[in-house]
């Protein structure tokens, strides 16, 4: 069988809403990689963000910060980032207009002032943090919480690829109205941050950019390509690959453009479609 290259966005999709990789996906991937296919992360997280229980699996490389990084078989073959005055002066407004924010960079996730107590009152939800149904909700995010950084002074301004902000005191459009020409925005595809938090990127780059500059580097045609993803910044990843499968759980607009549906991560969507294509 003629290989594929497989690019697997994370969250929502590789990923359960608890962050974990579902036995099914683990076990098809692994028998997949086996056969000779190879696979390829292509998610907004940047590489900080990857967990432990990702990077077991047999992956060729990744995709990160929403197509600004971009790595094959540990060789950095592509990593933009923010120019350190337009930062700045886009963490300025964030902070007059009370929005918490994080900077993302491959050093590390780099927080604002509040955010992780931002995260807490999202995550709660009213209910108490010493109460059991308190620590259990907070324990689902502790894996991000742990990862952030809370020392402004230890950012490199010069190697920061995505900014991620969660935002409940301004509507998304006069952030989007501010910065849309500057940079690549989209509203945040972590749907309990709000519809008022977003994302921010280097402009004119996402997961069509980073996948067509990986294929070229490879020198693959993109006919022998698939994807998986759940999550509207997905709809440009499934323009660069020949199938584009939806996960079950996927919203109305990367649904509208997907070749294939399959079941949701937790009900083993990835090894069902893996074994559908007969990679497995």
């Amino acid at each position: 069988m003629t290989k594929k290259i497989v690019f697997l966005d994370v969250d929502g999709t590789l990923c359960d809403d608890a962050g974990n990789v579902p036995e099914s996906a683990r076990q098809a991937i692994t028998a997949a990689h086996k056969k000779g296919h190879e696979f390829f992360l292509c998610t907004g997280r940047s590489k900080a963000e990857i967990t432990e229980d990702v990077l077991t699996l047999p992956l060729s490389g990744m995709i990160g910060a929403g197509g600004g990084y971009c790595e094959v078989h540990d060789e950095v073959i592509l990593h933009k980032v923010f120019e350190k005055e337009a930062l700045l002066r886009l963490v300025d407004f964030l902070k007059e207009n009370q929005i918490e924010y994080y900077l993302e960079s491959n050093q590390g996730l780099f927080a604002s002032t509040n955010l992780r107590n931002r995260l807490l009152e999202i995550v709660l939800a009213g209910e108490p943090v010493e109460s059991e149904a308190g620590k259990q909700r907070v324990q689902t995010i502790q894996w991000f919480l742990d990862l952030l950084i809370e020392d402004e002074a230890k950012i490199d301004y010069d190697d920061v690829n995505k900014v991620s902000f969660i935002n409940h005191s301004i509507p998304y459009e006069r952030v989007h109205d501010q910065y849309h020409h500057q940079f690549q925005m989209i509203r945040s595809t972590v749907p309990v941050f709000g519809k008022d938090s977003g994302e921010i990127g280097i402009k004119n780059i996402h997961k069509k950019t980073a996948i067509d500059f990986l294929l070229n580097h490879l020198g693959i045609d993109n006919k022998d390509t698939l994807a998986f993803g759940d999550g509207h910044n997905d709809v440009e990843m499934f323009e660069a690959v020949a199938t584009g499968i939806a996960m079950g759980n996927a919203c109305e607009q990367l649904l509208a453009v997907a070749d294939e549906v399959t079941a949701r991560p937790e009900d083993g969507g990835i090894a069902q479609a893996l074994q559908k294509h007969g990679l497995v």
